[in-house]
């Protein structure tokens, strides 16, 4: 998004953004971008334990939050004034099986306090749902905007649930909450922080390092993937739209690109052609298996004009670019 200024975004009402869970893959990032088309000074930085990047701790205001922390989030929202919620702290899929008692917690009880504080305090609000909310029965190709969905993990059941309590707050209390079913996410500034898609993003270490990759999945584990800038684009372009565009108060299918370990190992190739990879699929392929392969994200483009940016050839030579400079600075 280097190229977009605040002025692409027409009818953005925010002033004053609290992220919460500014550390992660997603929120450190998001921080940056926020920031970026804002005032580092207008963009709070709500961290737990996990310290943030050395630069969303210079650029602008940092706060230790927890999630589970209603009073503590409410208390830092009046102290700075805050308008509107970017709440992206989670669990995700792989550490989620390991531990579904901590995922339910931090997921779900997380999710309701920020969504209370909204409530009390007439806030705007973005939450990322994923793909892991569909499951086994779900059509796997094109899934539809609205569809079976029957999620087998503990990630993709808070997901679930997480969008019904978003649409839940929205039709009970008005609470203006906005949410993207992110697919699988891949960026080069943040390490893989325990999903099922992120040997996407491993992959790309071990061919700037000349490693061989052994992949989790198998070779044509087809599934929807997105890179970070599009990701970030869509957060802001949700919460951009006016309120009477948003017509899915649950969650909108974001789509950009669908890809196998194996086309991916292809187009990697024609950039290192010596690299080599094996495949030993572990438990994160039964979990692959139950989401879809492409997704129909008709309505998010018609509704709030939603579109991607990157395809496969040019998020994996930008992807090989960025992580090259990264891995050279440290």
């Amino acid at each position: 998004m280097d190229e977009r200024t605040q002025e692409t975004y027409k009818a953005v009402e925010m002033k004053k953004i609290l992220v919460i869970g500014a550390a992660g893959q997603i929120g450190s990032e998001l921080t940056l971008e926020l920031r970026n088309l804002f005032g580092n000074e207008n963009v709070v930085a709500g961290i737990r334990k996990t310290q943030p990047n050395e630069e969303v701790k210079k650029t602008g205001p940092c706060e230790i939050l927890d999630a589970a922390d209603k009073e503590a989030i409410e208390r830092v929202v009046k102290k700075y004034n805050i308008d509107s919620i970017f709440h992206l702290a989670s669990i995700l899929s792989a550490i989620g099986e390991k531990n579904p008692e901590l995922a339910w917690s931090v997921n779900i009880n997380g999710l309701k306090n920020v969504l209370e504080v909204a409530k009390a305090l007439s806030l705007k609000m973005f939450w990322p749902s994923s793909i892991a909310a569909f499951g086994p029965d779900t059509p796997k190709n094109k899934t539809p905007q609205t569809t079976v969905m029957n999620p087998s993990t503990m990630y993709g059941i808070t997901k679930l649930t997480g969008e019904l309590l978003c649409n839940y707050y929205f039709e009970k209390f008005g609470v203006d909450v906005r949410s993207v079913r992110y697919p699988g996410i891949i960026s080069y500034k943040t390490l893989p922080g325990g999903g099922t898609t992120d040997y996407a993003i491993d992959i790309f270490y071990h061919a700037i390092q000349n490693r061989t990759y052994k992949c989790f999945l198998k070779n044509n584990a087809t599934l929807p993937m997105m890179y970070m800038p599009d990701a970030l684009n869509a957060a802001v372009k949700i919460m951009d739209a006016g309120k009477n565009k948003v017509k899915v108060r649950t969650s909108y299918n974001v789509a950009a690109i669908s890809f196998s370990p194996e086309e991916l190992y292809e187009e990697i190739k024609k950039h290192v052609p010596g690299f080599k990879i094996a495949y030993e699929p572990d438990f994160r392929q039964k979990i692959a298996d139950s989401w879809p392969k492409s997704l129909d994200d008709s309505a998010a483009r018609k509704d709030w004009g939603w579109k991607h940016e990157y395809e496969l050839s040019k998020l994996t030579a930008d992807m090989l670019e960025k992580l090259k400079q990264t891995l050279q600075a440290k």
